[in-house]
């Protein structure tokens, strides 16, 4: 599978229409195929977890953004299923608590950031507030913002700055030892509408459901334009961006798995070497046991 072709490190224009939705032609109806490749990514990605969580001097930061029903959630569920829940974490940020808006919005992402020897998956990040939040500028309104009266106040300059600040906490993340994957799930509005109706159709789908998901849906094009933005100006060569293909759900978490195990096995990662102490240690123990 060549995945480069779904990375942008910001070098050129991103232009959302130019990524495809669909899986390449060679990869349809081999769901059988890509399940079993699936699997043995989700093994190796679980012994690599190992050396991560002995080590403790590097984490992992995985980001899913896409729109509604893109697949973030079974995502999640399936290319992590193989990974030890110690030292794993899903943070899924929802709307915005009176705690969180009353500080800047880059606290509770901050706040989420894995230890040393950790995985952290977050199921949308801070890309609300440049995505959701520029779709519906009187949002900010309950931020405080200062300058910010009402949604005429609301200039580039603010998503602009905003971009810098993201920017900048993923950039001190990476001096810090996160290794950051940032990953759109990019369908079309085609599948959305499908999807949707299996929500409706299907009595064991109906709880997935939501009025406010039809609602945002008259929003596409304003939120394809907000992606397009918060991509360019977020992607760099240490932080890149994976445009996923998500039509197809088993192909979207192949190709991520891939990826994954791709940048995590390319860590430093080693078991810490113990020191003659821990070693003298270690044979008393053993003598110990005998006993």
């Amino acid at each position: 599978m060549t995945l480069e072709k779904y990375r942008f490190d910001g070098t050129g224009t991103f232009d959302i229409k130019a990524f495809a939705t669909s899986p390449p032609d060679e990869f349809t109806n081999k769901k059988d195929k890509i399940k079993e490749d699936i699997d043995h990514n989700i093994k190796k990605l679980s012994k690599v977890q190992e050396h991560l969580a002995a080590q403790k001097q590097y984490s992992v930061l995985i980001i899913f953004q896409g729109m509604d029903a893109a697949g973030k959630d079974s995502m999640i569920e399936h290319v992590m299923s193989g990974i030890n829940p110690q030292g794993t974490t899903v943070v899924s940020f929802k709307v915005p608590t009176e705690l969180e808006l009353s500080h800047d919005f880059l606290w509770r992402i901050h706040n989420a950031f894995p230890a040393g020897g950790e995985l952290t998956v977050f199921n949308r990040s801070q890309y609300e507030e440049v995505l959701v939040d520029r779709v519906h500028p009187e949002l900010l309104l309950k931020e405080n913002l200062p300058g910010i009266d009402s949604v005429s106040d609301v200039h580039d300059d603010l998503w602009t700055e905003r971009f810098d600040d993201i920017k900048a906490l993923e950039a001190y993340a990476r001096r810090n030892g996160i290794l950051l994957l940032k990953f759109f799930l990019h369908i079309s509005k085609a599948e959305q509408k499908d999807r949707f109706l299996k929500r409706i159709e299907i009595p064991e789908k109906n709880w997935k459901f939501s009025l406010a998901d039809i609602r945002e849906r008259r929003y596409w094009d304003d939120y394809q334009k907000a992606y397009q933005e918060a991509i360019q100006n977020t992607a760099t060569k240490k932080n890149p961006w994976y445009i996923i293909p998500s039509d197809d759900k088993w192909y979207s978490r192949l190709a991520v798995s891939q990826i994954i195990n791709r940048e995590v096995t390319a860590l430093p990662l080693k078991y810490p070497v113990i020191s003659e102490a821990q070693k003298q240690g270690l044979v008393q123990a053993v003598a110990d046991l005998k006993d």
